[in-house]
């Protein structure tokens, strides 16, 4: 089921609709193993659509998805559940539970699919914890008492819990400073190194694009219009494309190096 040769995710003429309207028109894609792929679109035009439907949140009106060589409509519940242990998931405004503290939250998928005693799974939180950058003092504070970085490392924490091959990231960046967005994209990229994860973000930060992605993938008129790296969406010449990668509002000479180069 899982060869190591298949796309980690593969999205193939998929359709999702809602009522009359249709948000993605026969879309194709392949993410593979062990990249960083990001997914840029207009606001509204389907990025989370996307994301949620091959996570499983959204029906699809037709098309096929297969995740880590599983396809969706062939397998049975209990083999999906296997194959979502797999992947963790940081949702746009963090998703954190208000009534937990930070290590329980981070504690909670371990919870719900591992048979741990409570002190392991503790030290399996703050480990993770640790990998993100936070303290063990951070982890007795409420999710009302952190800041908007923190709400996005204690959510990262969370999505590392299960040890996961794919980590799905909405709108990591959206929200924070240009230096704590900085810091989070310095720190996808060496967790996605050292972990070897193939990561799918959605976002519509060009720093982030260019700091953290392999490949990139345009989403325009409800399919993928343009896919590769950075020089592939400055050369396209999709109307939508040009207007974000080469308009007022990108970055003046095009890409600037990331802040790991000299």
């Amino acid at each position: 089921m899982d060869a190591p040769t298949t796309p980690a995710i593969s999205v193939h003429d998929l359709v999702v609709g809602f009522g009359d309207k249709i948000v993605l028109d026969h879309l194709s894609l392949d993410v593979r193993r062990g990249e960083v792929l990001g997914l840029v679109g207009a606001s509204g035009g389907g990025k989370s659509v996307l994301m949620r439907t091959i996570l499983g949140l959204l029906p699809k009106t037709s098309g096929r998805i297969d995740i880590l060589g599983a396809d969706r409509d062939a397998i049975s519940p209990e083999a999906m559940r296997t194959v979502e242990r797999r992947w963790g998931v940081l949702f746009q405004q963090g998703a954190l539970f208000s009534a937990l503290t930070v290590c329980q939250n981070v504690e909670f998928p371990m919870r719900e699919y591992l048979d741990l005693p409570d002190r392991l799974r503790t030290e399996v939180a703050l480990t993770k914890l640790g990998m993100v950058g936070l303290s063990p003092d951070d982890a007795e504070k409420y999710p009302a008492e952190l800041s908007g970085g923190m709400t996005k490392r204690v959510a990262l924490a969370r999505a590392l819990a299960l040890e996961p091959d794919i980590v799905f990231l909405d709108e990591p960046t959206s929200g924070l400073d240009p230096i704590a967005a900085g810091a989070f994209d310095a720190l996808i990229k060496t967790l996605q190194k050292t972990l070897g994860l193939t990561v799918f973000m959605a976002t519509h930060d060009l720093d982030s694009l260019e700091a953290v992605c392999d490949r990139i993938a345009a989403l325009a008129d409800g399919r993928i219009v343009a896919l590769g790296p950075m020089a592939t969406m400055l050369a396209c010449e999709h109307p939508w494309v040009k207007a974000y990668f080469g308009g007022k509002r990108a970055r003046a000479g095009g890409p600037q190096p990331s802040p790991e180069q000299p």
